[in-house]
């Protein structure tokens, strides 16, 4: 197991984080919920960066506090509030990121910038959106790290670019041991791209799931009150009054669709079980 968050809490104010995550090898694990929901809290707290209140954190195995530099040095990071300072170039963080990690690959990473246009003698501020998102990703890959922690990524980038930062990814992950946890809000992204998904909502996780059964299995149910009065709720997991009637939220799509034939029986996507998770009704 890459990580290991065991009911990990962290309260600001009003807000307050419980929260139990594990993060396996060879996975892609998906953290999705609101602006707010606490996903930068649980990033920021994984990386030691925020102390927790309580609960227990093991990366590689060992207790957060006893990592040596050699294995936080494993770790890859990338977060949508920090990086290097804009008056930098590209080739000037290339030529000092070997002192700090001595696994880094010049060439490799050089090589990386020129296949995604990346300029080298031009100041980061001067970037566009994309281009910044493109580097932060190339950079937290280029010293062989095992462990990726992703920070909205593909946040603010149009289709083709957030493609381009996916694949960069995609490649990371064809050498076996290695793991990724990322946020997005952006749910196209984690659908095509993620084993994994957990949702957070208010600080909590209130879904884990396969992406693979989410798309599969799941789906939401739409009917008046007399087909809700008369439906089988067994399989029902949230309920959401509406307009004109209740939305229900399914992770047994076909059991409906096999006996209600006559209701309209929605395929399930990361998004609607988000939105039903988050603001529906357990019965």
């Amino acid at each position: 197991m890459l990580a290991e968050l065991d009911h990990v809490k962290k309260q600001y104010g009003d807000f307050k984080l419980d929260c139990t995550i594990e993060i396996p090898e060879d996975c892609v694990t998906g953290l999705i919920g609101a602006n707010g929901a606490g996903k930068s809290t649980t990033f920021k707290t994984i990386l030691g960066l925020l102390k927790p209140d309580s609960g227990k954190i093991k990366i590689f195995g060992k207790n957060s506090d006893e990592l040596g530099e050699k294995e936080k040095r494993q770790i890859g990071t990338v977060l949508s509030d920090s990086f290097f300072s804009g008056y930098l170039t590209v080739k000037q963080i290339a030529g000092f990121m070997g002192d700090f990690y001595p696994d880094f690959r010049k060439k490799e990473f050089q090589d990386r910038c020129g296949r995604f246009q990346i300029p080298m003698d031009k100041k980061i501020k001067d970037f566009s959106t994309g281009m910044k998102a493109k580097l932060k990703v190339l950079t937290a890959m280029s010293y062989g790290a095992r462990f990726l922690i992703l920070d909205e990524p593909t946040a603010g980038l149009d289709v083709m670019a957030r493609e381009s930062v996916l694949d960069l990814l995609r490649e990371y992950m064809e050498i076996p041991g290695r793991g990724i946890l990322i946020s997005s809000h952006i749910s196209s992204d984690l659908e095509q791209f993620c084993d994994e998904i957990y949702m957070i909502h208010q600080g909590k996780i209130i879904l884990r799931e396969e992406t693979d059964v989410i798309l599969e299995n799941y789906g939401v149910l739409k009917m008046d009150s007399h087909d809700f009065q008369k439906l089988d709720k067994t399989y029902i997991l949230k309920v959401k009054k509406e307009a004109f009637g209740f939305s229900c939220l399914t992770d047994r799509r076909q059991f409906y669709q096999e006996n209600y034939p006559s209701l309209a029986v929605e395929k399930g996507s990361v998004d609607e079980a988000l939105t039903m998770m988050a603001k529906g009704e357990t019965l």
